[in-house]
């Protein structure tokens, strides 16, 4: 028969993580107002400019095919925010909790995007961007 170790319902005391600091909190806000953003990017825009798109890129499209494609491509839009809006909580909430791991994550996220963004505005990006007359 098995036989607890003496004084083993002893509880020893949970040690208190100290509360974190201002510049961390705002952090976590402002990973919450990325979560935000990505979910209210889903909408914007999308049905109406998917629809015209689809059938400016494929002119020969029936109705119910360029619906088809409008619906799955919608989809994906909605997933992709939702995935995004559950990393930017997901991080949020491990990072006020103190989980460094989080903290590089995001930064490793965020360098990325910087790096797009620094390629999307350099002279020959932009020049691709202008309109054609």
């Amino acid at each position: 028969m098995y036989q607890p170790c003496p004084g083993s319902d002893i509880q020893l005391p949970e040690t208190q993580r100290r509360p974190a600091p201002a510049s961390v909190r705002t952090a976590v806000n402002a990973m919450y107002a990325g979560a935000v953003t990505s979910l209210l990017g889903i909408g914007i825009g999308t049905i109406s400019d998917t629809k015209t798109a689809i059938a400016r890129r494929f002119p020969d499209m029936t109705a119910s095919q360029l619906s088809s494609t409008q619906h799955v491509l919608i989809a994906g839009f909605v997933a992709g925010g939702a995935i995004a809006a559950v990393v930017w909580i997901v991080l949020a909430r491990a990072c006020q909790r103190g989980h460094n791991w989080a903290r590089i994550t995001g930064t490793v996220t965020w360098l990325a995007g910087l790096a797009a963004v620094v390629f999307l505005w350099r002279r020959d990006s932009s020049a691709y961007f202008r309109p054609r007359p």
